[in-house]
């Protein structure tokens, strides 16, 4: 009986740290886009490692996607490495101080347009802990250590509804994203326009709801997995009680 209850317990546990482990990857938002859109995606990044902290993040960016700019992290540094023809092809964020813990995440924001024949857009990670280890989040879906993917479906083929048409020049796509900067940011010295600024706030609002969503959908996952791991253990521990007095 005590083998039985012990076997109980130890799947229970089993499951609930698989649960746990499913909502601590390295994940980019939003898991939706249109083609030939203008986006802000938010790379997403927890620290998992026992008695180390992440001190770097490195994200390779996609061909179907051309990043312009980065937002400003307050206590990391970035840095770009670029193709042949210029387009960024990853970003590098290295931590000025200590990094995170095993209890914290953080964000990292980049922006840019999604290509007009986008279809999976697959994100790779590389995250550097303190002791030098580094995790690479760059498996298919169903790995331990999957890349982020994201897709993109068909737009308007005029307009993302940020502002900005079919025409306009990646820096303009660049412009939008400073939109959706935290508030109290102070304007570009570049310019833009009252007009631009309401179009941006209007995306920023638009983006932070998508996320919120998309957040919702993906943390129901570990809550899902915890009540059928105390469901089967529930089950379990009834079967092992029943058996046991049958014997008796």
């Amino acid at each position: 009986m005590k083998k039985v209850t012990f076997g109980v317990i130890t799947l229970l546990s089993a499951v609930l740290m698989l649960a746990g482990a499913a909502s601590a990857h390295v994940t980019v938002w939003p898991k939706e886009v249109k083609q030939g859109s203008y986006e802000v995606f938010t790379v997403r990044v927890p620290s998992e490692e026992e008695g180390t902290t992440t001190v770097g993040v490195r994200v390779t960016i996609p061909e179907s996607v051309n990043i312009t700019r980065v937002e400003p992290k307050a206590g990391w540094t970035h840095e770009f490495e670029r193709r042949a023809d210029e387009t960024i092809s990853s970003v590098s964020w290295t931590a000025e101080g200590d990094g995170l813990e095993k209890t914290e995440f953080t964000e990292f924001r980049l922006s840019g347009r999604v290509n007009d024949n986008a279809e999976t857009i697959v994100w790779k990670a590389y995250q550097t802990y303190s002791d030098g280890k580094v995790v690479e989040w760059i498996g298919a879906p169903d790995a331990d250590k999957p890349a982020s993917v994201v897709t993109a479906v068909p737009g308007t083929g005029e307009s993302d509804g940020h502002g900005h048409g079919q025409g306009s020049t990646v820096e303009e796509a660049a412009g939008s994203a400073d939109g959706n900067a935290p508030a109290g940011q102070t304007e570009s010295a570049e310019g833009e326009t009252a007009g631009g600024a309401a179009d941006d706030t209007a995306a920023a609002a638009e983006g932070t709801e998508s996320l919120a969503g998309s957040e919702s959908s993906d943390s129901s996952l570990p809550l899902v997995l915890s009540i059928a791991a105390l469901v089967l253990a529930a089950a379990a521990l009834v079967t092992a009680l029943v058996n046991g007095r049958r014997r008796a």
